[in-house]
């Protein structure tokens, strides 16, 4: 790792380089927009060349879990071969193809990067795929995952990133790494999940948009899950529900190992402990606007010499866009920490 005084410049110099125009420069605006289907065309035009020579894969992820991907290599586009992987983990209820996943990989592709983008269990067109349903803390398969992709690409310089949940996804994967046999370079966190409880308490009090956006894609993801096992699966009184407490706690009382929903909620926190043993380089990127992840929750994180938290005044969750189209602030810098020279990455 660098020393502290080299990471404050690196983050004085970060913070200056994004400024939105006023207009763009609203928490709720940065939070809704970037994710809009009207900006896939524009953000597909750009991925083109990356999801042209993309693989869909079934990632064998030990003890009979698989879970869907899509791999893109320098070599299949005729280039020479990328000596860099990025393995990208989607937000809750995104997928491999949510818009800015493709905004990412599309910008590292072009930069002669390998990319992966995984989908988590129940997520994208996988329900089929295994029979149990998803929560957070399925942390063990996605760590399976990494391995097995880095197994069939040994020579790569492995990078995991991540979107909110994703983000909270590749952190944790990046603290249990070396026990685990994976080799990684480097973890990138764009607004992770902090503090379960204060996301969720957020959520129920704050602009109802949001909690209405992530349960009528949750309520969707339940039926498709249904609709693939339904001897298994009876949603109906989850289905019922108007809050996402009020699933969860369906959820985690009747299709879970957990004895409540705080037992629950802890358990995918990295808060507290939860990268206190960190030895992979990792990087949070997140802004003090968010109105999903409340900044404060950064206080709790065990401080640690390989966790560079790099926060900014605005930015929305998860959005970044300093321009309609084109790679965003959060793109552009995960390349800068892959890519720039050992001795200012840390």
């Amino acid at each position: 790792m660098t020393d502290s005084a080299a990471l404050d410049s690196a983050d004085t110099s970060l913070v200056a380089r994004f400024a939105p125009s006023s207009w763009l420069a609203n928490a709720h605006f940065q939070s809704i927009v970037p994710s809009l289907s009207l900006r896939r065309p524009l953000v597909a035009s750009r991925a083109r060349q990356m999801l042209a020579v993309a693989d869909t894969q079934i990632v064998d992820c030990g003890d009979g879990v698989r879970l869907l991907g899509h791999y893109s290599s320098q070599a299949a586009a005729g280039r020479p071969p990328g000596r860099d992987l990025a393995i990208l983990l989607h937000g809750w209820e995104g997928s491999a193809d949510s818009v800015y996943v493709l905004s990412l990989g599309s910008h590292l592709f072009s930069l002669g990067c390998d990319v992966f983008r995984l989908n988590f269990r129940d997520h994208g067109p996988s329900h089929h795929l295994n029979e149990d349903i998803f929560h957070s803390c399925r942390l063990d398969e996605v760590i399976g995952a990494v391995r097995s992709i880095q197994g069939s690409l040994p020579s790569k310089r492995v990078t995991v990133a991540g979107f909110s949940l994703g983000g909270n996804f590749a952190l944790r994967v990046a603290a249990k790494a070396p026990k685990a046999g994976i080799e990684l370079q480097r973890a990138v966190a764009v607004c992770p999940v902090l503090r379960p409880h204060s996301t969720m308490e957020v959520l129920e009090s704050g602009w109802f948009i949001y909690q209405q956006y992530f349960i009528n894609k949750w309520k969707r993801s339940l039926r498709r899950k249904q609709q693939c096992f339904p001897k298994r699966y009876d949603f109906t009184k989850i289905l019922a529900q108007t809050s996402i407490r009020s699933m969860t706690e369906l959820l985690v009382r009747n299709y879970s190992e957990f004895a409540d929903l705080d037992a629950y909620l802890n358990g995918y926190a990295i808060t507290g402990d939860a990268l206190a043993d960190l030895t992979v380089p990792s990087h949070i990127l997140t802004s003090l606007d968010d109105p999903i992840i409340p900044a404060h929750d950064l206080q709790h994180l065990a401080p640690s010499p390989y966790l560079q938290v790099t926060t900014i005044p605005q930015g929305g969750h998860c959005g970044f866009m300093d321009s309609f189209n084109g790679a965003s602030w959060a793109d552009r810098q995960i390349a800068n920490i892959m890519f720039r020279q050992p001795s200012a990455a840390g």
